[in-house]
């Protein structure tokens, strides 16, 4: 990330899968070692696991499509070359739609594995997303549209 970045900075879907695999690694550790551990299994687990990956799927695929018609840029890590604010449809909701789809996407991955611990990985996944992440964007942003800027943060919350 260039402006008002930290040097814990990675791109965001490689944060994801590296949260997605220490879920599976951990998931897989209490497998091997029978540990015993806050763990579900429930009819339809797998079916709305595969709902909520949808949903995440298109709430990402509708984001960057609003950003695509904005002409603005996706790259996470270049927020300062974003030409215009956007601030209609799915983004009118969240600032952040494209992340909120990559949370859901993993709480997914997490519903499915059905181990409660890797809420862990999940939350700090969202801690990692918000402080690094999100937050240098919003710098970033605010020193490139200011008071808009501003005013939208206001109007709109960061994840829903």
């Amino acid at each position: 990330m260039s402006k008002g970045s930290t040097l814990l900075w990675l791109p965001p879907p490689l944060i994801m899968a590296i949260s997605a695999g220490l879920m599976w690694l951990t998931q897989r550790y209490w497998q091997h070692h029978s540990v015993v551990g806050f763990s579900w299994h429930f009819k339809g687990q797998t079916t709305i696991a595969l709902l909520l990956a949808i949903a995440a799927l298109l709430l990402m695929a509708v984001a960057a499509r609003t950003m695509h018609q904005a002409r603005t840029t996706l790259l996470p890590f270049e927020p300062l070359r974003a030409t215009s604010l956007v601030t209609q449809g799915i983004f009118s909701y969240s600032r952040n739609p494209i992340y909120l789809a990559d949370a859901l996407l993993l709480f997914a991955w997490l519903l499915w594995l059905g181990l409660g611990i890797n809420l862990g990985w999940f939350a700090l996944f969202l801690l990692y997303m918000t402080v690094v992440q999100i937050k240098a964007e919003e710098r970033a942003l605010t020193e490139k549209f200011a008071h808009e800027y501003l005013a939208y943060c206001h109007a709109v919350r960061r994840w829903l």
